[in-house]
C-alpha cells in the first residue's frame, strides 16, 4: 500500500486523480504484492532446484588436506544465463535484475528511465526469447563470454546503485542489495583476477559503501557527502577499495568503472570535504564523459564544472539535459540544478527546482531533504494567510 501511495503522489499530479481512487490504490498495491510474491516465489524455487542438483559429498565439509572450497556459484551461472545473446543488452539486464537481483518491474524502469509498461514488456519478451532459443543452464561457451560479462557487470552496478539510493520507500538504503551486488562482484573478482573493469566495479562498490554509516542522521535522515563525518566511514573497505582500483589502473586497459571508482578514491582520500581535490576528480569525469558518454555521468562532471570553475560554469552543462526525456523529469536533474542555483546565489530558482525535484522522487528520505533544502532558503517556508482571510 506504501508503494501505491507513492505511485499515486508522482502520477496523479501529471495525470489526473482517477474516477476511482480507491479502486486505483488497490489494483497497485496488489500488483506491487504480485511481483514480490512472485519474486520470493522464484528464489524458493531456484533454491530447491539447486539443493536438489547438489551431490550429497558436496554437503559435507572437505577433508583438511583437500585445498580450498569448489568456484561454484549457481547464481554466477543463473547471471550469464540471463545474459543470453538472443537478448538485447537492455533485455539481459532488465531480465537478469527480475530473475537474480529481485528487483520490481517498476525498479527496473526507474533503474532505465523507462516507463514501467515499457520494462514489463521488456521482460516478458526476454523470457519467452529464452526459452525460444534453448538455453540451459550451464556456463556459457567461450566465444560468448567477454559479451554476457560485460551484461553482468552493469547489472551488478544498477543492484548495488537500487540498494545504496532505494528509489522508493522510507528507508534510504536496502543493504540486502548492496550486500548480494558486492558478494556477486567478489565472485566474478575471484574467477577473473586481471579483467581491470571487475575490479574497477568492485573497487567502486567498496569504496561507495564505505559511506554507508555516515549517509544518515540518527533519525535516519540523509546527510550529504560534503556534510558526512568521515571518521565514520568504514576504513577497510575504502583502503581495500583503493588498492583495487590502483592496480586495476597500473595494469590493466582503462575502463568505465575503474575511472568511477577512481574518483570514489578520490572522495574518499580526502580527510575533510574542503580537501576534495575537485581539479583531478574534474579530469577523470572528463575522461569518463569521453569513453562511456551518458546523462548521469554530465549530470555528475557539471558538479565537478561547478566546483572548480563556479556555478554558472555548471548550469551550463545543464541546459541540454532539460530536453533529454530521459532527464527532464527525473528528480536528480532538478536536485543539481537547485544545488548549482544555490551555490550561484539564485534562491528563487533553486527554490523552485528543490521544489520539483522533491515532488518528482519517489524515495522518502531524498523528499526530506529536498524540502529541508528548500526551507532553508528566503520564502522557502510557507506561512499560514493572516487572521481571519483564506
Amino acid at each position: 500500500m506504501q508503494e501505491a501511495l507513492l505511485a499515486a503522489a508522482t502520477r496523479w499530479p501529471v495525470d489526473g486523480t482517477p474516477v476511482d481512487p480507491r479502486g486505483w490504490l488497490i489494483t497497485v498495491a496488489s500488483r506491487r504484492m504480485a511481483d514480490q510474491l512472485r519474486s520470493e516465489g522464484a528464489r524458493r524455487r531456484r533454491e530447491e532446484e539447486a539443493a536438489s542438483r547438489t551431490p550429497p559429498d558436496d554437503l559435507l565439509a572437505p577433508a583438511a588436506d583437500a585445498g580450498g572450497p569448489r568456484d561454484r556459484d549457481d547464481t554466477l551461472t543463473l547471471l550469464t544465463l540471463c545474459c543470453h545473446p538472443a537478448l538485447t543488452p537492455a533485455s539481459q539486464v532488465a531480465l537478469t535484475l527480475r530473475a537474480v537481483g529481485g528487483l520490481s518491474t517498476a525498479q527496473i524502469a526507474r533503474a532505465f528511465l523507462v516507463p514501467e509498461a515499457t520494462m514489463a514488456q521488456r521482460v516478458s519478451r526476454a523470457k519467452q526469447r529464452v526459452r525460444a532459443a534453448g538455453a540451459r543452464f550451464r556456463p556459457p561457451p567461450e566465444h560468448e563470454r567477454g559479451d554476457r560479462l560485460r551484461a553482468v557487470l552493469h547489472v551488478l552496478y544498477l543492484i548495488f546503485t537500487e540498494g545504496h539510493t532505494a528509489t522508493s520507500g522510507p528507508d534510504l538504503h536496502r543493504g540486502e542489495l548492496t550486500a548480494e551486488a558486492i558478494r556477486l562482484a567478489r565472485a566474478v573478482h575471484r574467477r577473473l583476477p586481471g579483467d581491470g573493469e571487475v575490479a574497477g566495479l568492485l573497487a567502486l562498490m567498496l569504496l561507495t559503501d564505505a559511506r554507508r554509516p555516515a549517509r544518515t542522521g540518527p533519525d535516519g535522515a540523509l546527510v550529504p557527502l560534503a556534510e558526512q563525518d568521515r571518521g565514520r566511514w568504514h576504513r577497510e573497505s575504502v583502503d581495500e577499495g583503493v588498492a583495487l582500483v590502483a592496480r586495476a589502473l597500473d595494469r590493466t586497459p582503462l575502463g568505465p568503472y575503474q575511472l568511477q571508482a577512481a574518483i570514489a578514491a578520490v572522495h574518499a582520500e580526502a580527510a575533510r570535504a574542503e580537501d576534495t581535490d575537485w581539479p583531478q576528480i574534474l579530469a577523470l569525469y572528463g575522461l569518463l564523459e569521453r569513453l562511456a558518454p551518458n546523462p548521469m555521468v554530465t549530470l555528475n562532471h557539471a558538479v565537478a564544472v561547478a566546483m572548480v570553475r563556479g556555478p554558472r560554469a555548471g548550469l551550463d552543462l545543464l541546459v541540454p539535459l532539460g530536453s533529454d526525456d530521459r532527464m527532464s523529469g527525473h528528480h536528480r536533474l532538478h536536485a543539481v540544478r537547485a544545488h548549482l542555483l544555490e551555490m550561484a546565489g539564485d534562491h528563487r530558482g533553486a527554490l523552485a527546482s528543490y521544489r520539483t525535484a522533491a515532488r518528482l522522487t519517489t524515495s522518502i528520505p531524498e523528499q526530506r531533504y529536498l524540502r529541508s533544502r528548500a526551507r532553508r532558503l528566503p520564502g522557502g517556508v510557507l506561512r499560514p494567510p493572516p487572521h481571519g482571510r483564506t
